[in-house]
């Protein structure tokens, strides 16, 4: 058998400049040498203290001019900025959020879309306080639909699923004043205070932010993950493979890529057709291939067991290969430089939502009610365009590793219940992982999220600090691109538990679990509030007290920014790699770092030095425990 091994980050590198090889070949630029263009950036920018809200300017504040010529000075700026930027994140997962309703009124038995867990919908009716009894399952579906569509514009009340977070939480929103009444309300509130001639005091722009955070993380993207499961089946654990490897160069390829499961579903359905597969193997490929970038990736991964061709920053590197014939993608995070680079290849470049129109592209409009027509076309597109690749240009990196993926909430208190079965103690319950905790076997855990960035090194803060904090015996547990970076390491191997401290080895031996737990996409961050939240309920201390802590030492997008502000917003103290851009402002970096904690229990730390990114999470986990005496 042979020895356990991490891919390096030189390995990735080594991989994508020989890609980059082929990329000057055909005469295309890439995202590396986009980054050389961009450089330097903004200050003004990277400070958040330049105002466009209205056509007066722009204005942007220096010692010469102060204020901007409405009046209003840097720390009004750069939190009107802050707002904006987590109301666009707030929106985007939101309306993720909001199709998977929509799609959730299609289900039939003999529709495209089905109840896959019923268990699962019933039991969000009865903590929605729906009747359930004697109802046909399909019949529920649409009637929790359509209560959900509401939860976007009702008039009154507060989100249905704060309910699940343990009651001083919930008493720390509603004093703090950043319960999230409807979902599109706080978007529209974010913009309306942000207009010109509204909102210019630093804290009331912040507690908005928060505010905003929460609709997302606490609304839409709960709405999406919850009903995601509905419809495709609550995930658990699955064993798949990562990297570029995970691509074939004798089968059709197709790379699915991008945020929303009700696509991919159907494209994964029908490259499993046989009437496709007899298509492309009349064509000279052996099957049909597909691998996903992203979030769509996690989705269909954690699902399904589809492999992991890579995260954000990987996107141009499948169409690089020369082997990939289709590249669909819906919305979110999707490169406009796709087109014009599968241009210089075979590759069809394939978009499929209004909400994400890109020139150079074949458009061809998904919608639930004729999903499997669409999908089918799509796949054939793909299939009869393996002919025209050119065996000159193809070059699939040979690098690949196991993961074993898919840890729901559901998941997690399964394998939690072999602990609890084998020591004849109580089921469905996070107390087996609590216990680790309080004994010191495990020092706490990590929820680490988000995008990889360029001002990064890419994947090297989210693997690097992933070795550091098994190494100290602490958890971690993942989503999105950070999840990918795991992935394509080798760190969702079970084998990793070998590069584990004495405790975390040990868990990991005796629940059988790697020693970082894939949760899945972006929008199932909200997975991780429900586990706080459990993990709080069952301790019986609040969630801002346990020694767990997050971070996103990549992020790079708006709906980052609203992630981290759902997240410490839930009491969870938060660390960021990246510097968000409101520096320019000693008011709102003091409310983001400090003042929260009043509101929230938790707040923000930044720091870009990714060693001391570690150790500053792991003192934090530690003076949780002191606290508490264990």
């Amino acid at each position: 058998m042979s020895t356990f091994q991490l891919t390096s980050i030189e390995e990735f590198e080594a991989a994508t400049n020989r890609l980059l090889e082929t990329g000057a070949k055909v005469g295309v630029d890439s995202w590396q040498a986009r980054v050389k263009n961009q450089t330097p950036h903004c200050k003004f920018g990277e400070e958040g203290i330049c105002c466009r809200i209205c056509s007066m300017g722009p204005c942007r504040i220096t010692k010469k001019a102060p204020r901007g010529i409405c009046g209003c000075d840097a720390h009004g700026i750069a939190g009107r900025n802050f707002l904006r930027f987590t109301a666009g994140g707030a929106a985007t997962h939101s309306d993720h959020g909001r199709e998977i309703c929509h799609t959730l009124h299609t289900v039939a038995p003999d529709g495209n879309y089905k109840v896959k867990d019923p268990e699962k919908l019933i039991r969000i009716a009865k903590e929605w306080g729906v009747e359930t009894k004697g109802k046909d399952i399909y019949d529920l579906a649409h009637e929790m639909s359509e209560l959900a569509l509401l939860e976007y514009g009702k008039p009154f009340g507060v989100q249905r699923w704060l309910s699940r977070a343990p009651e001083h939480t919930r008493e720390l929103w509603k004093n703090a004043g950043i319960e999230p009444r409807a979902i599109d309300r706080e978007v529209s509130t974010a913009m309306h205070m942000t207009h010109m001639g509204n909102s210019s005091k630093a804290e009331a722009l912040v507690r908005q932010a928060l505010r905003s955070g929460m609709s997302d993380g606490w609304g839409g993207s709960m709405c999406g993950t919850e009903f995601s499961d509905v419809m495709f089946g609550t995930p658990k654990e699955v064993d798949t493979e990562a990297n570029l490897g995970v691509m074939k160069e004798d089968y059709v390829n197709i790379i699915i890529h991008g945020h929303d499961p009700s696509l991919s579903e159907m494209i994964c359905e029908y490259a499993e057709d046989s009437e496709m597969i007899a298509l492309a193997k009349s064509l000279g490929a052996k099957g049909i291939n597909v691998a996903g970038v992203c979030c769509t990736s996690n989705e269909v991964a954690m699902r399904r067991g589809v492999p992991m061709a890579g995260n954000f920053l990987q996107q141009e590197n499948v169409v690089l290969t020369g082997a990939c014939e289709a590249i669909v993608v819906d919305v979110q995070c999707i490169f406009p430089a796709l087109g014009p680079l599968s241009k210089c290849f075979h590759t069809k470049f394939i978009t499929t939502s209004p909400i994400a129109q890109m020139p150079d592209s074949d458009f061809i409009c998904f919608q639930a009610e004729t999903a499997g027509e669409t999908a089918k076309r799509i796949v054939r597109m793909a299939v009869e365009n393996f002919v025209n690749r050119n065996p000159e240009l193809v070059h699939i990196p040979q690098l690949k590793q196991k993961a074993t993926v898919g840890y729901s909430v559901e998941a997690i208190i399964h394998a939690l219940d072999r602990v609890a079965s084998s020591q004849g103690e109580e089921l469905g319950t996070t107390k087996p992982l609590i216990q680790c905790i309080t004994s010191g076997v495990l020092r706490g855990a990590v929820a680490m999220v988000g995008c990889n960035n360029p001002r990064v090194r890419p994947d090297s803060a989210h693997i690097e600090l992933m070795k550091k904090l098994i190494k100290n015996d602490i958890l971690v547990i993942l989503s999105g691109c950070s999840a990918q970076a795991a992935a394509r390491a080798g760190l969702m191997d079970k084998r990793a538990k070998d590069l584990c401290g004495a405790g975390l080895k040990r868990v990991c031996e005796l629940v059988d679990i790697p020693p970082v737990l894939h949760m899945g996409s972006c929008v199932d961050i909200s997975r991780m509030m429900v586990l706080a939240s459990r993990l709080s309920i069952d301790s019986g201390l609040p969630i801002s007290k346990l020694p767990l802590v997050g971070c996103a030492p990549e992020w790079m997008s708006e709906k980052a920014v609203s992630i981290g502000n759902y997240v410490v917003s839930t009491g969870i103290d938060t660390f960021l790699g990246v510097e968000p851009q409101v520096s320019g402002s000693s008011e709102v970096t003091y409310w983001l770092t400090e003042g929260i904690r009043d509101w929230v229990e938790a707040a923000y730390t930044v720091e870009k030095d990714i060693d001391k990114l570690g150790d500053a999470m792991i003192a934090r986990i530690e003076e949780k425990r002191e606290a508490l005496g264990i």
